[in-house]
């Protein structure tokens, strides 16, 4: 089984080494560093990545982050570089990571200046196209309006929170860019959007996001 996760995280592992401790990302008030830290605790500290989705608990997880963040760079990076053990079979890592590693690469390649989008292999942007609908489904449940999303390879759904006659709106573009669109990367996700130009507007500056 081929592993695309698996080589989207030694790629980002090579871009966060490149890009150095205090680079940039797409992720609001986070430099390299932090995202290297967020993506090992995120694997290797259960007991406070729970914080990145339940506020209770946020602040430890933002203590362990920053302790992470404050340490060696370059062991941080190998610790995002070489999965723990029960991510080691390809089935799960792609389970686990094939989104998660997409997005972070880019938020590093795209917080640099001369960016250009990557031409992915036709079967990693089917293996993503199979991500778009639930990505955008739960991103956009409490936006409302109905969201026409497609593109290669991915069939014609709607998302956002309304009947038929709700007002409507259109996304267009390839899988990884309606990732990026769909996770809150409006801004640098080269997508093609149709509709009412205020619901439009209010779309592209939309949180989006769990």
């Amino acid at each position: 089984m081929t592993s695309f996760a698996r080589a989207e995280r030694a790629a980002l592992a090579d871009a966060l080494l490149a890009a150095g401790p205090d680079a940039p990302t797409l992720c609001e008030g986070w430099a390299t560093r932090d995202l290297a830290a967020h993506l090992v605790l995120r694997e290797r500290r259960p007991d406070a990545a729970a914080g990145i989705l339940v506020k209770p608990v946020a602040g430890h997880t933002r203590n362990v982050q920053d302790r992470l963040a404050a340490g060696d760079y370059a062991t941080l990076v190998g610790k995002v570089r070489n999965p723990p053990p029960y991510l080691r079979p390809g089935f799960a890592e792609e389970a686990v990571n094939l989104i998660e590693f997409f997005i972070h690469l880019e938020d590093v390649r795209r917080a640099a200046p001369g960016w250009a989008p990557r031409e992915l292999s036709e079967s990693y942007a089917q293996a993503l196209a199979g991500r778009v609908k639930g990505s955008a489904r739960l991103s956009t449940r409490r936006f409302p309006a109905r969201i026409e999303v497609g593109g290669p390879g991915v069939a014609p759904f709607t998302a956002g929170r309304g009947d038929d006659s709700a007002p409507r709106v259109s996304v267009q573009g390839d899988p990884g860019e309606l990732l990026l669109f769909f996770t809150g990367r409006q801004s640098v996700a080269g997508v093609n959007i149709d509709g009412p130009e205020d619901l439009a507007e209010n779309l592209r500056g939309a949180r989006l996001g769990i």
